[in-house]
C-alpha cells in the first residue's frame, strides 16, 4: 500500500512490531528505530515515542520545544498508560494496569471469579489503533497548512471509553454493571453468545428485529430436526427484542440452546450452521486462522522470515488519478476541517467512525431510514428508554454527536434528487452494511466515482467485500471468535470469555477506518486520487492476535492464561527506574529499555511485608520457557494495590 510512500517514522521507546508502526509500515511509511540525535529529526516526518513526553524527556533530554523547533512540520505522536499531562503523567503501568483502571477488567470474567484481562494487548491495541486515526489526521492538516502537531494519547483513556453502556447505566439509573462471563450485557439484560460444543466453543447471539430474525429462525428449525425441546417453535422473530424479553423467558430459552449445542461439532457449525444462515460461528484458536480459506483468497498474510503473520489493517482499491483536489475552507475546529463526509452508517462500526470524523473537525450528514432503524434506535438500555420509541436512547445520542441529519427512504427514487448533489458534495462517504448492499442502491463506489471521480468510499464489515464470507453476517463478538481473542480471553480451567458489556471489534475497527481515510485525503490533494477503503473486523482482530500467530507457528500454542502476562515486565518497566502506577512503593529496574536483552538482577520490591528478590540474568523475549518464573512475579505483583475502576 503506498499512502504513505516516502515517508519516514521514527520510533522512540516502542518496538517496531507494535501496532501502530506496523500499521504505518503497511501504508508504506519506513520506519527507523532509536535516532541518535534530536538532529535526526529533522529528517523524519512522523515521530512516534511510547513513553510520553514526560519520560521521553528524561529518557533523551528532547523537550517538545526542542522538537518542534528542529522540525515544525513534524508530527509526533505519544502513546503511553496515562498519557503526557495531568498527575499520571509519567508513570508506567502494564496492560493489565491500564486495564484495571479504565474499567474494563471489571466488566470481563466471570461473576463468581476475580476479573480477568483480555487476550494479549487489547487496550494497547485500541490505543494505537486511535492513534493512528489521530496521527493521520494531523498529517491531513499539514498537507494545509505545513505544520506539524503533537497527538497524545492515553492508553487508561482509550479503553474507558469502551464504557458507554456503564457511563449510561450510572447516569440514567445508577447501576453499576457486572462481568457476565460468556454473555453479551446490554444494560439491563445480558444474552449469552459463549456456547460449548462437543469439541470445543462457538459465538453465537439471538439478535433483534429484521437484522436478526432469519437467523434465529434457523437456529430454531435446526434444534426441531434434532429433536431438542424447543421453547422458541412459535416465537414471532421480527417482533423479538432481545433488551425486553422477561428474564424467565431467556433462561429457558437458553437452557434448551446449550443442551442443542453440545450436540454440535466445530465442523458442523463452520458448514452445516454457515449454509443454514445462523449467526453463529466457531471459536478458532489462533494457530486456526493460518489455514482460514476466506483469508487467504483475500491475500492477508505476509512473511516474515519463517513466519506467516497479518499484513494489511485494510484492503485499498484506488481510484484515478484526476487535478489536485483542495479541501473546502471549514468552519469547525480540527484538524479534519472542512472535510465533507455523507453517513450511511448504522449501529456501532460506521457510527463510531463518522463520529470520530465529526470530532476532528469533519462535516458529516447522516442518512437514515425509518423502514430500517439502526440497532442503537431499538435497544432499551436505561429505564428513560422504551420500545416503539426511536428517540429516546442515549446510546444513538452518543454515536451521533457531531453530525447533521435526515431521513429518507433510498428505495424511492425520489431520494436521488437529495441524495446525488449530497454525493457530489462529499469527500468520503462511510457505510457499514453487509457488501452489495450499497450496489443495490445503485450506491456502490463505481456508481459513486461516476458522479465524484476523486470520493473516498470506507466500507466497514465483519469479513471484507470480497472473499469466500463476504455475503455472510456476523456482530461485535464474531471478529474475536474468528480471531483467536476470545479462545484467550478467560481462566485455563474455564469457558472462554468476553468483555461484555465493553465492545471491541465495533470499536478498533473505526479508527482503523478513519486512519485510513485520512491518508487517503492528504494523497487526494496532491493528485485527485480517491479510493475505497474495505476495511474488515475478522482481519483487524486478527491484527491485534499478531504475537499470538507468531507463536503458534513455533511450536508453542498459545492457551488462556487469566492474568498471567509474558509480556507484562516488559511493559511495566519502560526505563530504570519506573514508579507503577496505583502502587508509589514498588520500584522495578533493569539496565536497559530495549525488548530482547539481558536484565540483570532484577529487583522487585513489594509493599506489605518488605520482601526483595532478585532474579539471575534471563533474556525477556517471547520465549515460553520463562513462562514459569514469571507467572510466580506476576501473581505476586497482582496483590499489589492497584485501583481496579468500577463506577464511572
Amino acid at each position: 500500500m503506498t499512502m504513505l510512500a516516502g515517508k519516514r517514522v521514527a520510533v522512540i521507546g516502542m518496538a517496531p512490531e507494535r501496532p501502530l508502526p506496523r500499521y504505518l509500515a503497511s501504508m508504506g511509511a519506513t520506519i527507523t528505530t532509536d535516532p541518535g540525535s534530536l538532529e535526526d529529526l529533522a529528517a523524519v516526518d512522523f515521530l512516534v515515542d511510547g513513553a510520553g513526553l514526560p519520560a521521553l524527556e528524561a529518557q533523551t533530554g528532547w523537550s517538545r520545544e526542542q522538537i518542534t523547533s528542529v522540525n515544525p512540520a513534524l508530527v509526533h505522536v505519544s502513546v503511553s498508560p496515562f498519557g503526557s499531562y495531568g498527575p499520571g503523567a509519567g508513570l508506567q503501568g502494564s496492560e493489565l494496569v491500564a486495564s484495571a483502571m479504565s474499567g474494563t477488567l471489571r466488566l470481563t470474567g466471570d461473576p463468581d471469579r476475580p476479573p480477568v484481562k483480555e487476550a494479549l494487548d487489547a487496550c494497547t491495541f485500541h490505543a494505537e489503533m486511535v492513534a493512528a486515526a489521530g496521527t493521520m489526521a494531523a498529517h491531513v492538516e499539514r498537507t494545509r497548512s505545513g505544520s506539524g502537531q503533537h497527538v497524545d494519547i492515553s492508553i487508561q483513556e482509550v479503553a474507558f471509553n469502551r464504557n458507554v453502556s456503564s457511563i449510561l447505566a450510572w447516569q440514567f439509573d445508577q447501576r453499576k454493571l457486572t462481568r457476565s462471563g460468556g454473555a453479551l450485557s446490554y444494560n439491563k439484560v445480558s444474552v449469552r453468545c459463549i456456547w460449548a460444543l462437543k469439541d470445543g466453543w462457538c459465538f453465537h447471539s439471538l439478535m433483534t428485529g429484521r437484522f436478526g430474525a432469519p437467523a434465529n429462525q434457523a437456529l430454531s428449525d435446526w434444534m426441531d430436526e434434532v429433536g431438542i425441546h424447543n421453547p422458541m417453535q412459535e416465537v414471532d422473530w421480527l417482533a423479538y427484542n432481545r433488551s425486553t424479553l422477561p428474564l424467565e423467558t431467556r433462561q429457558l430459552w437458553e437452557a434448551a440452546m446449550a443442551e442443542f449445542f453440545l450436540t454440535r461439532t466445530r465442523h458442523e457449525i463452520a458448514t452445516d450452521g454457515h449454509a443454514r444462515g445462523l449467526n453463529a460461528c466457531v471459536i478458532n484458536e489462533p494457530g486456526d486462522v493460518l489455514d482460514d480459506k476466506h483469508l487467504q483468497a483475500r491475500d492477508f498474510w505476509q512473511s516474515s522470515g519463517n513466519l506467516k503473520v497479518p499484513g494489511r489493517f485494510a484492503r485499498l482499491t484506488l481510484g484515478k488519478e484526476t487535478a489536485p483536489h483542495s479541501l473546502a475552507e471549514g468552519n469547525r475546529p480540527g484538524p479534519l476541517s472542512g472535510v465533507r463526509v455523507l453517513d450511511f452508517s448504522w449501529a456501532l462500526v460506521g457510527s463510531v467512525t463518522t463520529k470520530t470524523l465529526g470530532d476532528l473537525g469533519a462535516e458529516v450528514i447522516k442518512v437514515e431510514s425509518r423502514t430500517r432503524p439502526c440497532l442503537s434506535r431499538l435497544d432499551v438500555q436505561v429505564s428513560a428508554s422504551s420500545t416503539g420509541n426511536f428517540d429516546d436512547k442515549p446510546w444513538f445520542a452518543h454515536l451521533n454527536s457531531s453530525k447533521r441529519s435526515l431521513s429518507l427512504d433510498m428505495k424511492k427514487p425520489e431520494a436521488r434528487e437529495i441524495l446525488d448533489p449530497l454525493i457530489e458534495w462529499a469527500d468520503i462517504v462511510v457505510e457499514n452494511f453487509s457488501p452489495g448492499t450499497m450496489a443495490k442502491l445503485g450506491l456502490d463506489y463505481d456508481s459513486l466515482v461516476a458522479r465524484n471521480p476523486s470520493i473516498i468510499m470506507v466500507s466497514g464489515s465483519v469479513y471484507g467485500q470480497t472473499g469466500p464470507l463476504s455475503q455472510e453476517w456476523g456482530v461485535d463478538g464474531t471478529g474475536g471468535a474468528l480471531s483467536g481473542r476470545t479462545f484467550l480471553t478467560g481462566w485455563p480451567d474455564r469457558d472462554p470469555v468476553i468483555p461484555g458489556s465493553v465492545p471491541y471489534g465495533d470499536v478498533i475497527v473505526p479508527f482503523v477506518m478513519v486512519a485510513t481515510a485520512s491518508a487517503a485525503l492528504a494523497r487526494r490533494q496532491a493528485n485527485g486520487q480517491g479510493a475505497h477503503i474495505d476495511a474488515s473486523m475478522y482481519e483487524i482482530c486478527v491484527q491485534q492476535m499478531h504475537d499470538a500467530i507468531a507463536a503458534a507457528q513455533t511450536g508453542n500454542p498459545p492457551k488462556r492464561m487469566g492474568n498471567d502476562d509474558p509480556h507484562c515486565i516488559g511493559r511495566v518497566c519502560g526505563r530504570p527506574p519506573a514508579r507503577i502506577a496505583g502502587s508509589p512503593s514498588v520500584c522495578v529496574t533493569k539496565t536497559s529499555g530495549r525488548n530482547c536483552l539481558p536484565w540483570p538482577a532484577m529487583k522487585i520490591s513489594v509493599p506489605g511485608p518488605r520482601s526483595r528478590m532478585n532474579m539471575p540474568s534471563w533474556k525477556f523475549c517471547s520465549s515460553r520457557a520463562l513462562l514459569p518464573a514469571w507467572c510466580r512475579i506476576s501473581r505476586m505483583l497482582s496483590a499489589m494495590p492497584c485501583s481496579l475502576s468500577g463506577a464511572p
